[in-house]
Parts: structure tokens; C-alpha cells; sequence
């Protein structure tokens, strides 16, 4: 990789899809890290290499167990909720995993010689998670420059959240005017063994509320009824 290099976290969904492609706008090469945390299932994960394919430089894919804790719908044996967007944090949330995953991003930062993270959370149209706020983007980053070789000796860390004031609908309008195949994102947290989304889960709902507020065609596959 030559010239300015960002770390953008890609998980296969929308969002870090359209967050890849905003780094590429402003002129980065984009290093995509992937945690392979053993979550539900794997479609994800194929997700961000075929959007890795054609929006990165280069793609770490970082297996760590998260099983092993527990404690999410997403990591453990708990039904994922099929009800509607509920208020409060939902047992979706994975303990800590934002900040898990942005300490290793800032590892991989740090160890390329890059000095720029991109991060695609979202503080508007989200589930709830404390992790997506913008106070802890804040926080991380100043942790970032804290705990650093490169932040302590005056080459500091920029921590990006382009989405993170944007509402589901702006996001599918940005992947629209980036001209993305928002097709090959995935987002649901339960999607059917054919690999088609689920529908029903908080994420397939969002998703589909940004398509329809947007005025966009939804290009999501859903599961064969």
C-alpha cells in the first residue's frame, strides 16, 4: 500500500460498506479489517471479502473467539429478537465489542503506519448500542493518543464515524451516490440457511426502513418463504 492509509473496520454490512468507500473518497488507501468473532454465521464474513474485493488495498480477516464470553444473542444460544425496534439495549449488544475491535484496529493502525480509523457506527437510526455513541467515539479516540508509541511522541490518531449522524435512509442515499452494489452488504443477525436475510431482527428492519425512506429500490435477498 503507498500514499495516506486508513484502517476501516468492514463487517460485511451496509453501513462499513458505505464507511470503506468514504475513506477511498477522501483519498485513502483503505487496509479493511474484519474480526471473525464467531458470530451466528458466516454470510457476513463473505460479505466483507467480496466488498473488500473491490474497496481495499488489502483485507486482514482477525479470528477471535467471543463465544468463549458469551453474553449476546450474537455469541451465545439466545434468541435474536423478532418483534420490532425495541427502547433500551438489546441482547443483540456483544459486551464491549466496539471497543475490542477498535483497540485491535488501532493495533493494526499503529503497526502499518497508518494514522487514520474509519468506523461505521451510527448514532441516529441504530438498536441502542452504548458502543455507537458519539461520546465514545470521543473517548476512544483520546484513548487512542494515550496509549500509543505514535500518540505519545506527537503523531496522533484520527478516529472517523462518517455515518454517525446520518439516519439508515441518508446511509442507502450515500451508497447510492458512491455508485455501491449495496446487494453484496449484509446486515441481518439471523438470516435463513439459504444465506437470505431474515426480515424481522432489528437490522433487516432498519435496513429496510433507510431503503424505503430513501426512496430506494431495497436490494436485499430475503429468505425463501
Amino acid at each position: 500500500m503507498s500514499g495516506r492509509q486508513a484502517v476501516v473496520l468492514l463487517s460485511g454490512g451496509l453501513d462499513s460498506m458505505v464507511c470503506a468507500a468514504l475513506a477511498r473518497e477522501q483519498g485513502f488507501g483503505v487496509l479493511a479489517l474484519t474480526i471473525d468473532y464467531h458470530q451466528r454465521h458466516r454470510i457476513e464474513l463473505e460479505a466483507a471479502k467480496r466488498i473488500a474485493a473491490t474497496l481495499a488495498e488489502r483485507h486482514i480477516v482477525l479470528p477471535i473467539d467471543l463465544t468463549a464470553f458469551g453474553g449476546s444473542a450474537l455469541t451465545s444460544d439466545i434468541a435474536v429478537p423478532k418483534d420490532g425496534v425495541a427502547p433500551g439495549i438489546p441482547v443483540t449488544y456483544v459486551p464491549a465489542r466496539n471497543t475490542v475491535f477498535l483497540s485491535l484496529a488501532l493495533a493494526c493502525a499503529e503497526a502499518a503506519g497508518a494514522r487514520d480509523l474509519f468506523v461505521g457506527v451510527n448514532a441516529l437510526d441504530y438498536s441502542g448500542y452504548p458502543d455507537c455513541r458519539p461520546d465514545f467515539i470521543a473517548a476512544f479516540e483520546a484513548l487512542a493518543n494515550l496509549g500509543t508509541k505514535a500518540g505519545v511522541e506527537g503523531d496522533p490518531f484520527t478516529l472517523h464515524a462518517p455515518l454517525q449522524r446520518m439516519t439508515k435512509a441518508d446511509i442507502a442515499r450515500e451508497a447510492a451516490r458512491l455508485g455501491l452494489n449495496a446487494g453484496v452488504s449484509h446486515s441481518c443477525y439471523d438470516p435463513a440457511t439459504d444465506g437470505g436475510a431474515c426480515g424481522l431482527c432489528d437490522a433487516c428492519r432498519l435496513r429496510a426502513k433507510g431503503f424505503e425512506e430513501a426512496g430506494l429500490p431495497d436490494p436485499t435477498r430475503y429468505a425463501s418463504s
